[in-house]
């Protein structure tokens, strides 16, 4: 789906036969029109000069490896995986605005982990948005999957809380919540959380082991703004990017973990439950530099 992302960023190296200023200028340029953001694109050359002056790269092909070794090393730490508690269920928190795909990847979770032999309830804890309950029971029903509900503007600690509950009289694994679509205000967003935290420690003994952001990959840079947006008011620890079908700007995955230090956890491809893979650096790195 990434392949060919870096198609000139390639091509810089291929085509100049010797490291120099006009290299790194071309290759800031590149980086930026590939949707990596400034700052993150200045950050990604600067390291690449000082490799090349203290290991004495000598060549484009040399610079290359080197930058894509690094960026698979940035992007590794925490990606693809999520953090398991030690006595289940697992609690997974979802938030993420409106329109970012952030319901149908709640299912590809679900899906997910059903298909690895995990036992998965969820939980509707989106109360405060029209239907929101609804399109979550239809992939509920749909994945033969329990959900934990109750009515529309109810207490989502509360939804929580059962959900919990539920997982651990019915032996499941992992609770998956969704939350509020929207920001509301910072406020309103961060005391929600924050009661939801309170609640679930109170029934398991900890605050919630993920709190993964959906973002919609399509919007470039203003998903990093987004992202921003989210972690000065909450604790995220991995973020779900969505609609990387191959015309999505997947640069933007550089600039998230570059600039808030997030890792990305899953990739949503599709419309399919089966649309969804957990992140492999290696696998990026390797395809953003491959050929179309």
């Amino acid at each position: 789906m990434f392949r060919g992302l870096f198609r000139k960023v390639t091509q810089i190296f291929q085509r100049r036969t010797k490291i120099d200023d006009a290299l790194f200028e071309e290759l800031e340029e590149s980086l930026i029109e590939a949707d990596v953001g400034y700052e993150t694109a200045l950050s990604l050359v600067t390291r690449l000069r000082e490799a090349v002056r203290k290991e004495r790269l000598a060549t484009g092909e040399e610079a290359q490896n080197w930058l894509k070794a690094d960026i698979e090393r940035n992007l590794s730490a925490g990606s693809g995986v999520i953090q398991w508690a030690p006595n289940p269920p697992t609690l997974i928190m979802v938030v993420g605005v409106n329109g970012t795909g952030k319901t149908t990847s709640i299912a590809k979770l679900t899906h997910y982990f059903q298909s690895r032999g995990n036992r998965v309830i969820l939980a509707a804890a989106d109360t405060f948005r029209a239907g929101a309950i609804e399109q979550l029971q239809v992939w509920a029903d749909r994945l033969k999957t329990d959900m934990i509900r109750h009515r529309e503007g109810a207490d989502p600690a509360a939804v929580v809380f059962d959900a919990v509950t539920a997982a651990r009289a019915r032996g499941a694994d992992l609770v998956i919540a969704d939350t509020a679509g929207r920001l509301h205000t910072k406020t309103n967003l961060m005391d929600e959380l924050r009661k939801v935290n309170r609640v679930s420690e109170r029934a398991l003994g900890r605050s919630a082991d993920e709190v993964l952001l959906v973002l919609d990959a399509t919007i470039g840079q203003n998903a990093v703004q987004q992202a921003r947006a989210f972690t000065d008011t909450l604790p995220i620890t991995g973020i779900i990017l969505t609609k990387l079908d191959g015309t999505a700007r997947g640069g933007v995955v550089l600039s998230i973990r570059n600039e808030l230090g997030i890792p990305i956890k899953f990739m949503g491809t599709g419309e399919k439950p089966t649309d969804i893979q957990a992140f492999n650096a290696k696998e990026f790195a390797d395809a953003i530099f491959g050929p179309e």
